[in-house]
């Protein structure tokens, strides 16, 4: 999904910069592939670079993400919870939590949006080339 809404970010003009819970190196060759105005850094260095923030990390990554650098910014939640992957969550298993409230927890000053959550990666670049008339390749 990342990669995904990287590319359209770039479509439309905009500059992207990558980060992971591996460090910056590890996406060099991806920041390569997408073109001149990506790049790749510290989750944190991302984060303070960006007035838009895209999330698309387990649940359980929740509490490493860096919340200092986010306040006050856009962050758009893609993620689902998935108890077999981030482990179980009693809150968010008795649903008296949802995982966009969890977040909030851990990044309290930032505007949160729900969005891209239980699609498939490839679902974002169809729409928006079918809207164009183009055929996608994500």
């Amino acid at each position: 999904m990342g990669r995904t809404i990287a590319r359209l970010a770039l479509g439309a003009g905009h500059q992207v910069v990558l980060s992971n819970s591996h460090g910056p190196e590890t996406l060099v060759d991806t920041a390569a592939e997408l073109g001149p105005r990506a790049s790749a850094a510290t989750s944190e260095e991302a984060a303070a670079a960006s007035d838009i923030v895209v999330f698309t990390v387990p649940v359980s990554a929740f509490p490493h993400v860096p919340a200092a650098p986010l306040a006050g910014k856009t962050v758009i939640d893609t993620c689902d919870y998935g108890p077999q992957r981030d482990g179980h969550i009693s809150e968010l298993d008795s649903k008296s939590l949802t995982s966009s409230e969890l977040l909030l927890r851990y990044v309290p000053d930032a505007l949160l949006v729900k969005a891209f959550n239980n699609n498939s990666s490839r679902v974002p670049a169809r729409r928006r080339c079918r809207a164009r008339g183009d055929t996608a390749s994500a």
